[in-house]
């Protein structure tokens, strides 16, 4: 029987938002496990590594080049039984490296009802039937839009920017402004409902704007940044300062001048994510990924790499497996206003609440050296049941994790550093770029080769987590 380790060769996309050349993670990583005569442009942008088996970019085996979809469904052992046939003998989750130059679309991804509507309706735009929930974990400083903003930052947006009230109108604003006063953070059911309806009111009535309209009140507000600074935007509010805004609004204009998004802004949390965190996004949920290397560590850092080949990514990211992106904004792709508008949530919280709380990874065992050296093992456990992360940090050579069996699929990237990995009697060379399959039931370990060694393992494993359609 074969061993179930299995190193992948794994495929990039080139995206006009991919970092160019050698400069992308995602390029670099996909030269580490190329077979067949890939090489990087230095001209041409790299944005996303795929791990899976996903038809549209498949995982294959290094040495056979099979599939790596072909294999699991060959052999259920590898994926279990129980998993295989829930995920039709598929993987369950997509596993990706994302890089990072310029803003990604305002989107969100449907729930699994809308998205076999969507597919059903319109497949060219729509390719899957399945829903998307993911999972992003920074390895470099991040920032993003994630979810709507507390109700109360969203008011003092609408009457501390005079082109964003604009573009609402004023009926609109007024209503808004109206249906949530003094409950903005009221906690009845009723209440709850008839805030969603007023934001939902808001957020349409600006997504609808007329492109004349947009282009003329983006020139007012792009002015009104770089002349107001730290008094932009009524000085900005409790989460984000005027001159914070006002320069988020000049570098996204700059990327993409009249956008929409400019004002989408306002009503999205801005986040900015440090090394190590990370935030969940459910089906239906807005979002736009906006760079990574935010912070002023970010370009200290960046400086001091620029003339070393040892980069690292920007984003870790894993979901399910679905290719559906619903977007409207900050894209020159296919744009879907009334299907965003209509199947969003609506709900609004701090960005606190949808970032993450990462705890250590109980079913590993460290040897003395790791432990000695202060190794980790760090687990990142959404509330659905296709896939949880495990990021692992080995800091002296020597140092050594078992991972403990679990009963469904893995597939494990390394991020920096380089070692060895083992299941049974085989062992393989693991470098920075490596991608490799462990199958169900089998433990694996982990040995580092020098004093930063760095990898990343998305597995699935039924635990009483939710499923796609929302039962447990």
């Amino acid at each position: 029987m074969q061993v179930p380790l299995i190193r992948l060769e794994c495929g990039v996309n080139s995206y006009d938002w991919g970092k160019v050349g050698k400069d992308s993670a995602a390029a670099r990583y996909a030269a580490a496990t190329a077979v067949n005569g890939f090489s990087i442009q230095d001209e041409k942008p790299y944005a996303e590594l795929w791990m899976g088996t996903h038809p549209s970019l498949p995982s294959k085996d290094f040495e056979t080049q099979r599939t790596l979809l072909d294999l699991v469904q060959d052999n259920q052992a590898l994926m279990s039984q129980e998993i295989g046939k829930r995920y039709e003998g598929k993987l369950p989750f997509l596993f990706k490296v994302l890089s990072i130059r310029k803003a990604l679309s305002i989107q969100a991804h449907p729930n699994k009802k809308l998205a076999e509507r969507l597919h059903d309706k319109d497949p060219k735009n729509y390719p899957d039937d399945n829903h998307k929930p993911e999972m992003t974990i920074a390895v470099t400083p991040f920032d993003g839009l994630c979810g709507f903003r507390p109700l109360v930052e969203i008011s003092h947006f609408l009457s501390a920017v005079p082109s964003l009230r604009k573009l609402v109108g004023e009926s609109a604003a007024t209503n808004f402004e109206d249906a949530t006063r003094e409950k903005e953070t009221a906690s009845s059911e009723q209440d709850i409902k008839s805030n969603k309806k007023a934001l939902q009111a808001a957020f349409s009535a600006l997504m609808n704007s007329e492109k004349s309209s947009v282009s003329a009140a983006a020139r007012e507000l792009v002015a009104s940044a770089k002349a107001d600074g730290e008094s932009f935007a009524g000085g900005g509010g409790p989460s984000n300062g005027g001159e914070e805004l006002a320069n988020l609004v000049v570098r996204l204009n700059s990327q993409f001048e009249g956008d929409i998004g400019l004002f989408v802004l306002f009503f999205l949390n801005y986040v900015k994510l440090e090394i190590g965190e990370a935030m969940f996004l459910k089906a239906d949920d807005i979002h736009a990924y906006l760079s990574g290397g935010w912070s002023n560590s970010a370009s200290i850092y960046y400086s001091a790499q620029s003339t070393s080949t040892n980069f690292i990514t920007d984003i870790i990211e894993c979901m399910a497996s679905s290719d559906n992106v619903v977007r409207a904004g900050f894209t020159p792709k296919f744009q879907d206003i009334p299907t965003l508008t209509n199947m969003l949530t609506y709900s609004y919280a701090p960005i606190s609440e949808q970032k993450m709380s990462p705890v250590d990874y109980p079913y590993a065992t460290f040897n003395k050296e790791a432990y000695s050296s202060g190794s980790t093992a760090v687990l990142y456990d959404p509330p659905i049941e296709e896939f949880s992360v495990v990021r692992t940090e080995l800091k002296k050579p020597g140092a050594r994790i078992l991972f403990h069996p679990v009963e469904g699929p893995s597939i494990l990237l390394c991020t920096k550093g380089s070692g060895k990995i083992s299941v049974g009697p085989k062992v393989q060379e693991i470098k920075e770029g490596y991608v490799f399959f462990i199958g169900a039931t089998a433990g694996a370990v982990l040995e580092s080769g020098e004093d930063n060694f760095t990898t990343f393992k998305a597995f699935c494993e039924l635990n009483d987590k939710e499923s796609a359609d929302g039962k447990l």
